[in-house]
């Protein structure tokens, strides 16, 4: 397997699929966009694991079904062992279950195998860029989200640090700040917010930047999951759109 060092810029891919083909037309697709470089290439979860240990890239793409470890499992073993890493499950079919294990595994983004190469490729920054694309399709299915909702609860207690306001009276957030989460909880991107506000997507950004911190979360899904537990936000319906399963950050 040819392998060449990670830039370490945050534009660095590892692809992980035991299809050739596959393969070699995401790094077609990637390396001829110019923005990121594919760093290495694996077969199997054992392979990927080591590649990711040489590489160190920033961004996995990880096919769901591999021979040996899950893909699932891989992308829990590579957070756990790199944490900053960015992790993309690869998938045929999107369904609720692959959903909640692939946010319990801790991945960006979970992106259908038919997916436009233009999609690819924004996926691919917005990741590189922190956003985490598979939360709001998490908040598009409801027994989805309370799925979520009771494991994170389950995680977290109802006294947990995380997300632990708990008093619907006692709302540590601004107006426009509640304007914003609601917003998330509707499915919308930051540029969608923004224009809905009227505000700039950096002020977007720094808003849930605030959010965060006040709920002491570590991002959108478990801050729109606080809010909806206390009353706060109420989750919107189904977002459409392509084969990328996304959400803004």
């Amino acid at each position: 397997m040819e392998r060449r060092r990670g830039s370490g810029n945050g534009r660095t891919v590892l692809i992980v699929d035991d299809h050739p083909l596959f393969r070699q037309g995401l790094r077609r697709l990637i390396e001829e966009g110019g923005a990121f470089k594919v760093v290495a290439e694996a077969t199997s979860g054992h392979e990927a694991i080591r590649e990711a240990d040489i590489h160190r890239p920033s961004i996995a793409l990880i096919d769901i079904q591999l021979p040996g470890v899950t893909g699932l499992n891989v992308a829990r073993i590579l957070k756990k062992q790199h944490p900053s890493m960015h992790i993309i499950i690869l998938s045929m079919h999107v369904d609720d279950e692959r959903l909640f294990e692939a946010v319990r595994a801790g991945a960006s983004a979970f992106l259908t195998k038919d997916i436009e190469a233009q999609e690819l490729i924004s996926s691919l920054d917005r990741v590189a860029q922190g956003e985490q694309l598979i939360n709001l399709e998490v908040m598009s299915r409801p027994e989805l989200a309370w799925r979520v909702l009771s494991e994170f609860r389950q995680l977290t207690g109802e006294d947990g640090e995380a997300g632990s306001v708990s008093d619907p009276k006692r709302l540590p957030l601004s107006v426009r700040e509640v304007e914003v989460l609601d917003c998330v909880a509707q499915g919308l991107s930051n540029k969608e917010i923004a224009e809905a506000l009227f505000i700039t997507e950096q002020t977007v950004k720094n808003h849930m930047t605030s959010v965060l911190r006040k709920l002491q979360v570590n991002d959108r899904v478990q801050a729109v999951l606080c809010a909806v537990r206390n009353g706060w936000v109420e989750i919107g319906p189904p977002s459409t759109g392509g084969g990328v399963v996304s959400a803004g950050s």
